[in-house]
């Protein structure tokens, strides 16, 4: 499966409407999603160590730069034989190469089978990918939703999707984690990556900048 595709008219996606009303309104606005997924897992979370604390421009820039130095073969092996020289020329920070080493070193010592992550439960994946320098439990999540597309992840720490909370249900900028861990508890797996799914959207959308709120938008 190369993409995840969240139809508005899924089961479990009017099962969340029902829930939760508000939801339900920017599900109705939103239809049908399609993410890609980064199937590549080493890839994968090279890219997301790429991205951290730059923007997506930026990060885009860089990574485009890493694939053109390995000859388009994102895999172990090629990045291994990179010299730190090179990738700190391609923009890479001292601290980003030594994420990057570390999370090589995890793979040829066993200690992160790629291969086997499908199979296991989100906590351990959690669990092993976090054991990387430079691999935080937010980037843990994104694994989760964009690579492995596991349906029962709400990342409560993503900026956009605290964002999309807050605008949905107007509370203050402080409140937004707040607001995501009550919903959390209604929500519920497998609905959770769903919900998060949908918040993402306001900010794709720029909903923010173009209504007030979810009553604002022509529904019909």
């Amino acid at each position: 499966m190369d993409t995840l595709i969240i139809k508005k008219d899924d089961e479990y996606v009017q099962q969340l409407a029902q829930l939760d009303p508000v939801m339900g309104k920017l599900i109705q606005y939103v239809g049908t999603i399609n993410i890609p997924l980064r199937t590549d897992y080493f890839a994968s979370l090279v890219r997301s160590i790429t991205g951290q604390q730059i923007s997506v421009a930026a990060a885009s820039a860089v990574f485009e730069r890493l694939k053109n130095l390995t000859g388009n073969k994102m895999n172990v092996d090629s990045i291994a034989r990179v010299s730190d020289e090179d990738l700190h020329e391609i923009g890479f920070s001292k601290r980003k190469i030594e994420y990057i080493r570390d999370l090589i070193a995890h793979i040829e010592r066993e200690d992160i089978i790629l291969s086997q992550l499908p199979e296991l439960d989100n906590d351990t994946i959690i669990k092993q990918l976090t054991s990387v320098k430079g691999i935080g439990k937010w980037t843990a999540e994104m694994f989760l939703i964009l690579s492995l597309a596991r349906m029962d992840v709400l990342a409560i720490d993503d900026i956009g999707i605290q964002r999309g909370a807050r605008w949905l249900y107007q509370v203050e900028k402080t409140e937004r984690k707040e607001i995501l861990k009550q919903k959390q508890t209604i929500w519920k797996a497998p609905h959770l990556t769903i919900a998060s799914c949908y918040l993402w959207e306001v900010v794709h959308l720029d909903l923010e900048r173009q209504f007030q709120g979810i009553d604002d938008v022509n529904l019909n």
